[in-house]
């Protein structure tokens, strides 16, 4: 399929054929979701557990008299009541990571890419190419494109240093390289944008 190509002044810069094995697939709800779960949850940190009574190297030998001392009758110095000794109830071991088989996160990748085209809201852009850091200039530039308030970028081997700079104090704009796009940052932003080298890098990672 073709897609106008613009620069970052709004104005037309020819087209660009879109490999449709990429970004002409018919979007599947469950795949997108197994892909998302997966990716949220190996973002998530092991739950450390707590030691336990079971997992205190104290004594177990009674000390002190059954009756007579004064105080409660004692048979466990691992006992949650003394100091040094286990916790009760404590937090148990969670290590959050899940599995997904490469074909499945591949697949559910050139989904979420053929739904923002389905959706109208993938925009392929000459460069990202900016003379100076200014903020000012990039919302500007932004403005003209109307890209809407959530918007992802993706540059080819490395985002434009000035394009990052820029983009840094402006909300909703995120920018990544293209080796670091993943299903869940694209169904999040409200529009995705793409320079030719993203697409060009994108396509050899699937046809590589």
């Amino acid at each position: 399929m073709k897609l106008k190509v613009q620069t970052l002044d709004a104005k037309a810069k020819g087209d660009i054929d879109l490999n449709d094995d990429v970004f002409g697939l018919e979007p599947r709800a469950d795949i997108l979701h197994r892909v998302v779960t997966w990716q949220r949850e190996k973002a998530r940190g092991t739950a450390r557990p707590t030691r336990e009574r079971g997992d205190v190297a104290r004594t177990g030998k009674k000390f002190g008299n059954q009756k007579g001392g004064g105080t409660a009758r004692h048979g466990n110095r691992r006992a949650p009541i003394f100091i040094g000794g286990g916790k009760a109830h404590g937090a148990r071991l969670r290590d959050f990571n899940p599995s997904l088989n490469k074909k499945i996160r591949a697949l559910g990748l050139k989904m979420a890419l053929s739904s923002k085209v389905k959706a109208g809201t993938l925009f392929v852009l000459e460069n990202v190419e900016l003379k100076d850091a200014k903020t000012k200039a990039l919302q500007a530039h932004i403005g003209k494109l109307g890209l809407g308030k959530k918007i992802l970028v993706i540059d080819g081997e490395a985002v434009n240093d000035n394009f990052r700079k820029a983009s840094a104090n402006l909300v909703g704009i995120n920018s990544l390289p293209a080796v670091g796009a993943n299903v869940y940052d694209i169904l999040n932003a409200d529009s995705l944008v793409l320079t030719r080298a993203a697409v060009e890098k994108l396509e050899a990672r699937f046809n590589g």
